[in-house]
C-alpha cells in the first residue's frame, strides 16, 4: 500500500448526484480496508482551506482525492500547490475536463483503483494575477468571450442544468458579442479580442483546443481570436469542435511560458470566474504532484 491514509475532499452539490457518488467512494475505500477521512465542502473556498490544513498537519504517506468538478479541483490545487502530497481525482462535476484530460474512468471502482495505484508525476501549473488577487490553474485561462460566457452563467441554471447552463450562456454571450481589443505581450506584441491560455489540451469536454499540449508540457499553448465578427467567431468555435480552429483566418496560436494581457475583458480559470484584465500569467514549474493512469 503506497499510502497510510487517504483524505477525500468532496463537493456534495457538484453535478450528477455527487453526494451519492462520494458515499459510494467511501464505501469502496471502507471495503478495501483503507484508512480515510472525508471533508465535504459547503461554500466556495472550502476545498482550498481543507487542502491547506491537510498539507500543514500531515507528515505520513498520504493521498488527497478530489471528488467534484473542475472548480473543486482548482480550489484543492490552490491549497496543495508546492506540496509533495499527491492529488488524485474522481470525476463527478458539471464537465470534469481534467478527468477527460487524464482519461479517468467514470466507473467509481476503477477510478479509485487508479487513484490508489496510479503513477505520480510532478506537473507545472499556471499562475494568474490581476490587481485584486492571484490563483493557480491547471487547465486554462479564458479571456474575452470565454471569460464573459462564464461570467454570464446563471448559478441556478448551473445547479440544475449543469453543462447546458454553460451552452446557454455561450449562446447568449455570442448574440450580444461586442468585444474590446486585448493586447497580448510575451516578448512579442499581439492584438486580439479573445484568448485561451491552455495548460492542457481539452476544452469544454473532450474538444482539443491545444492539440500539442498536455499536463506535462513545459509551456502554455495560446489560442487567439482576432475577429470582432460574430459570424467568424462562430466558425472558430465550430472549428474547435472539428479540430480545424488553429488553421483558420483571424486566429493566432503559439507557445509561451509567460504573458501579459491588457484591455477590458472578463477572465475565467478552469471554468470558474476569476475577474477582469489586466492580468499576468506565468508557468510555475514542478508545482503539483498529480496521479496519472499507469
Amino acid at each position: 500500500m503506497k499510502y497510510d491514509k487517504i483524505f477525500l475532499i468532496g463537493n456534495p452539490i457538484a453535478g450528477g448526484g455527487a453526494l451519492k457518488k462520494i458515499q459510494k467512494a467511501e464505501l469502496i475505500l471502507k471495503n478495501k480496508g483503507i484508512p480515510f477521512k472525508t471533508f465535504l465542502t459547503q461554500k466556495k473556498g472550502d476545498g482550498e482551506l481543507f487542502a491547506k490544513r491537510i498539507k500543514e498537519n500531515s507528515k505520513d504517506r498520504i493521498l488527497i482525492v478530489a471528488a467534484g468538478g473542475d472548480g473543486t479541483y482548482n480550489e484543492i490545487i490552490n491549497g496543495l500547490a508546492h506540496s509533495q502530497i499527491p492529488l488524485a481525482i474522481l470525476p463527478m462535476g458539471t464537465t470534469s475536463v481534467l478527468a477527460k484530460e487524464l482519461k479517468i474512468p467514470n466507473d467509481m471502482e476503477k477510478a479509485i483503483d487508479l487513484a490508489i495505484n496510479g503513477k505520480v508525476e510532478r506537473i507545472h501549473l499556471g499562475k494568474i494575477k490581476n490587481k485584486d488577487k492571484q490563483k493557480f490553474f491547471i487547465l486554462m485561462a479564458g479571456i474575452g468571450f470565454d471569460g464573459l460566457a462564464v461570467y454570464n452563467v446563471d448559478p441556478q441554471k448551473k445547479k440544475y442544468l449543469r453543462k447546458i447552463a454553460y451552452i446557454l450562456s455561450g449562446i447568449k454571450t455570442l448574440l450580444s458579442y461586442n468585444p474590446k481589443e486585448l493586447r497580448i505581450q510575451n516578448g512579442n506584441y499581439r492584438k486580439a479580442y479573445t484568448a485561451v491560455v491552455s495548460k492542457a489540451s481539452c476544452y469544454g469536454g473532450s474538444f482539443k483546443i491545444a492539440p500539442d499540449t498536455n499536463l506535462l508540457s513545459p509551456f502554455f499553448s495560446v489560442f487567439l481570436s482576432k475577429t470582432k465578427s460574430k459570424m467568424r467567431l462562430t466558425f472558430q468555435i465550430l472549428g474547435v469542435f472539428l479540430g480545424t480552429h488553429i488553421r483558420m483566418k483571424q486566429t493566432d496560436y503559439f507557445n509561451t511560458e509567460t504573458l501579459k494581457v491588457t484591455g477590458d475583458a472578463h477572465v475565467q480559470i478552469d471554468g470558474d470566474y476569476f475577474g477582469k484584465t489586466p492580468v499576468e500569467i506565468k508557468l510555475v514549474k514542478n508545482a503539483l504532484s498529480l496521479v496519472f493512469p499507469e
